[in-house]
């Protein structure tokens, strides 16, 4: 990590352990205040494929979330936002709400999910906790899910679930912690575990995957529904990502939660289709695709019956996750950076042509990053507004990422206004500071 990112993390602590302090009055034994950072993520290549079964290329980057926390001996919960200074309060219980469309809806739907799947058998505390995050919100670097692991970690810490025989029996790894934190947000049953309302969104895990199995300068490969790793895939070490926030927030809420959750159900029903045609039980579009060598071909020669906007969910589908993001591996294992922007573009083609998740904005910002000479460029997340990054040799991500922002402060002033433009590499995962 970068002396800058040090930095900075040193001072995103310093503002939750004040937000704390302003929070609860220091009291003896306050010094037993647990911290974690919690990074926000880039989604290298797997656009909409991680609910549908399909496989992602991930990494954490160096801005994120710290996060502080105090138990308290009853079940309240309050909650800080050093950054706007806005406090909520609740509880850790099964029937904790919050405003649809507000910040705290996913530390609740955390604390809610917790109380129901852990709160029977040994009672549970609450917290006082605060965060400080330079994370751009709603950009597509997970802001949220940030939130919702950062929510857990501190709730869980308190509460010592760690050390409880069933979080050990239903979490023997990581990786199956990241997808049960999907399960949370996305309100679906996890194993034994009842689903719930969740956030609203009908999202995958890939969020939560790369906050909590990132490795340092290096992209992860991992396959879902269950989460599943696959791969290390180092980044070229003479490189930099340069992240564009666009200024167009991705709000999952309203018309753009709508937009997002209409993608993730058409995989729904291409699954039930393929089920249906095929008599196999497959549940998901990646397991029909890894059902035999020629999976991909069926899948496709299914679809012709079916109408225009699903054939194209299932084409972008398939090539992402059977070819993009494979031949993107393999292009940077074996040095090939020709090839990775190729592909790459290929992808970004598939998300403005078949996914339609792209807005002006995004799209003029990975032309204009590949004009500008960018190794590979993409958008990322949900769509709908949010990011883009660029890879981009070290010795030239600084004046790129200022030529980049001017650029887009011509075409776009308006959003310029709210955009961030920052040069970060690929951080480490999760961890308890």
């Amino acid at each position: 990590m970068s002396e800058e990112a040090v930095e900075a993390k040193v001072a995103l602590f310093q503002n939750a352990e004040a937000a704390l302090a302003t929070l609860r009055a220091r009291e003896r034994g306050s010094n037993s205040a647990r911290a974690f950072w919690v990074p926000g993520r880039v989604e290298f290549l797997g656009k909409h494929t991680d609910y549908a079964g399909g496989r992602s290329l991930l990494c954490a980057i160096e801005r994120g979330i710290c996060i502080v926390a105090l138990p308290r001996s009853d079940r309240r919960l309050r909650i800080a936002d050093a950054r706007i200074g806005e406090v909520v309060e609740g509880t850790v219980d099964p029937y904790v709400r919050a405003t649809d469309g507000h910040w705290s809806t996913y530390p609740f739907t955390v604390a809610r999910r917790i109380a129901r799947d852990f709160g029977e058998a040994e009672s549970l505390v609450g917290a006082d906790i605060a965060f400080a995050s330079d994370l751009p919100a709603a950009s597509g670097m997970s802001s949220s899910s940030a939130l919702v692991v950062a929510t857990f970690l501190a709730l869980a810490d308190v509460n010592g679930l760690a050390s409880r025989d069933l979080y050990q029996r239903v979490f023997p790894r990581t990786d199956v912690l990241a997808g049960y934190l999907g399960a949370v947000e996305n309100g679906y049953a996890f194993e034994a575990f009842a689903g719930d309302t969740g956030v609203g969104t009908f999202g995958g895990s890939e969020d939560h995957t790369a906050i909590l199995c990132a490795r340092p300068d290096a992209l992860i490969q991992y396959s879902f529904c269950p989460v599943r790793f696959e791969r290390q895939v180092p980044l070229p070490k003479d490189h930099e990502l340069v992240l564009a926030s666009c200024g167009v927030v991705a709000e999952k809420i309203g018309g753009a939660r709508e937009a997002y959750n209409r993608l993730s159900r058409s995989t729904q029903e291409l699954a039930a289709r393929w089920r249906e045609t095929t008599g196999r039980g497959d549940a998901t579009l990646g397991d029909a695709l890894a059902s035999s060598p020629d999976g991909a071909a069926r899948l496709l020669a299914m679809a012709s019956d079916c109408d225009a906007e699903l054939r194209e969910r299932l084409e972008q589908f398939v090539h992402e996750s059977a070819e993009l993001i494979p031949g993107s591996g393999d292009a940077l294992l074996r040095g090939d950076l020709s090839a990775l922007g190729d592909l790459v573009d290929r992808s970004q083609a598939g998300a403005e042509r078949l996914l339609k998740n792209q807005i002006e904005e995004t799209i003029r910002l990975v032309r204009d990053a590949r004009n500008m000479g960018a190794t590979a460029a993409s958008a990322f997340g949900a769509g709908f507004g949010g990011a883009v990054w660029a890879l981009v040799p070290s010795a030239e991500a600084l004046p790129f990422k200022a030529q980049w922002s001017e650029r887009y402060k011509e075409r776009f002033p308006s959003a310029a206004a709210k955009a961030s433009f920052f040069v970060t590499r690929a951080g480490p995962a999760a961890t308890r500071i």
